[in-house]
């Protein structure tokens, strides 16, 4: 734990020399708003996202967004979860929380049904691939 968030730190360190006119870094949470958030979606998320996100509420670097709980740029992770899981025509799986859109409908991902050890894995969500439920079919013998 000790060294993911030296690692953390150091991304931290690393987003800081960027000049102010090309990143904006958001403020920081001191407040229960990511229990609530977890609560609300049913999920816990992974320490390393938390950790930066209490740091910084959302990050832009040259138009590249990792959205805040609160709107940064755009939309914030509560509004985008929302819309991606029950408005949109090709819905997101529930697993999948959208935290950095590509600027063409699609998103990156923490993909928090496979939280191990406090953390998951990143996937890319393309919003005009259809997913379709694999189901079991029973043969009469």
């Amino acid at each position: 734990m000790k060294e993911l968030i030296q690692q953390c730190d150091e991304l931290i360190a690393e987003l800081k020399k960027f000049s102010k006119e090309i990143i904006d870094l958001g403020k920081s949470i001191s407040d229960d708003r990511f229990e609530i958030f977890e609560k609300s979606i049913g999920f816990q998320l992974p320490i390393d996202f938390k950790y930066i996100l209490t740091k910084y509420n959302g990050i832009s670097l040259l138009g590249t967004e990792v959205l805040a709980l609160d709107k940064l740029q755009s939309s914030s992770l509560s509004e985008i979860y929302t819309f991606e899981h029950h408005e949109a025509g090709n819905p997101m799986p529930l697993k999948f929380l959208p935290f950095s859109p590509d600027g063409y409908g699609n998103h990156y991902c923490l993909d928090l049904s496979n939280l191990k050890d406090g953390l998951c894995p990143v996937v890319f969500w393309q919003h005009d691939t259809f997913m379709k439920a694999m189901t079991k079919q029973r043969f009469a013998i």
